[in-house]
């Protein structure tokens, strides 16, 4: 479980700037966009294993949130399952502080973003503790159940 509730990432990124430039990924040439972690996400799914990101996002959406929802398609074709959740249905959630992926009953990967959505030290902490595990698929769950299937979501 893949949880996303920044606005902006990595501004900087060469492939953001690129969609900035007009640059759109074609669906029907899956070659022109099949990336590294593409390949990871069709594999994993390949072996039955669930991928699901969740989105958290303010509307109307920014760029880079735009630019995401954009280049989607290639993360469901992939094998994820992907759902948006608009803060204004999120109003009476609690959710977490950081950003991050619940591989299982007690690991979780937490994400460090600074204000401006670079890496910070230490980007990515690897936790093991049921107990924070616990939390976070409990904040998770909550928020995938109320969020809309990326197929049915139209930004404002």
């Amino acid at each position: 479980m893949h949880l996303e509730m920044r606005d902006s990432y990595m501004r900087d990124d060469p492939e953001f700037v690129r969609w900035q430039n007009g640059h759109r990924y074609e669906p029907a040439d899956r070659a022109s966009w099949w990336r590294p972690w593409l390949d990871v996400v069709a594999e994993a799914t390949g072996r039955g294993v669930v991928m699901r990101r969740l989105r958290v996002v303010s509307e109307p959406l920014s760029d880079y949130v735009r630019y995401e929802y954009d280049g989607t398609f290639t993360n469901v074709a992939a094998g994820e399952d992907v759902r948006w959740l608009p803060r204004s249905r999120a109003r009476d959630l609690l959710l977490p502080a950081l950003d991050g992926w619940v591989m299982d009953e007690e690991t979780v990967i937490l994400h460090h973003f600074s204000g401006d959505g670079q890496w910070t030290g230490p980007r990515m902490e690897v936790v093991h503790d049921p107990a924070l595990a616990g939390k976070y698929a409990g904040a998770y769950e909550a928020a995938w159940a109320r969020a809309i299937p990326h197929a049915e979501y139209r930004p404002a």
